[in-house]
């Protein structure tokens, strides 16, 4: 597709603080935008369909995905959630940028859909700083922790199949430099 150079994925291991740059990103430069993903899980009270998310039967998703119209899926806590093509698509034809956040694993089918797109990966300072973030979250049990360490060093051994290597030691430098690489890669090619 001609626009997929709109598309940008930021990627990482948990604990990198993808959601906090974008979100810094988004807050700079409200102009990015940022899909809503859908889920099978039930609404929370306050949240609404199209907003916070598309939601879905199971069989419905399901569908979804046999129709290669979900760009990116996982299943979490007896849930699936994922990015919708049509929520992509949309904004590339508008010539919109477009920035996902999505696991490692996500990151590979967005490589195969959207062969134009910049894959950024996110780095922390350094493994013990990742540890500590993951701690310092106090939403975790001991087991929990070693778990998302060990398959944190399984998705920073992908890194290089990435278009682009961030380290996030400062959420607004981190940011800037994202939208930094968003402006060269969109004016690049105008």
């Amino acid at each position: 597709m001609a626009n997929d150079k709109y598309l940008f994925v930021v990627s990482g291991a948990a604990g990198t603080g993808k959601d906090s740059v974008v979100k810094a990103l988004r807050e700079a430069h409200p102009e990015i935008e940022k899909t809503v993903s859908a889920t099978t899980r039930a609404p929370r009270p306050g949240e609404q369909e199209g907003v916070d998310y598309y939601y879905r039967t199971r069989e419905q998703f399901q569908q979804l995905i046999e129709n290669d119209q979900v760009v990116e899926h996982n299943f979490y806590n007896g849930n699936y959630y994922g990015t919708l093509r049509e929520e992509v698509d949309k904004r590339l034809a508008a010539r919109k940028v477009v920035v996902l956040v999505i696991d490692v694993h996500g990151a590979a089918n967005i490589r195969r859909m959207f062969p134009g797109a910049t894959t950024v990966f996110l780095l922390p300072p350094s493994v013990e700083e990742l540890e500590r973030r993951l701690r310092g979250r106090g939403t975790e049990t001991e087991d929990s922790i070693q778990e998302r360490l060990a398959t944190a060093r399984q998705e920073l051994a992908q890194q290089d199949k990435f278009t682009l290597k961030l380290v996030n030691d400062q959420v607004d430098t981190c940011a800037d430099a994202l939208y930094q690489a968003i402006c060269q890669r969109i004016g690049a090619a105008e």
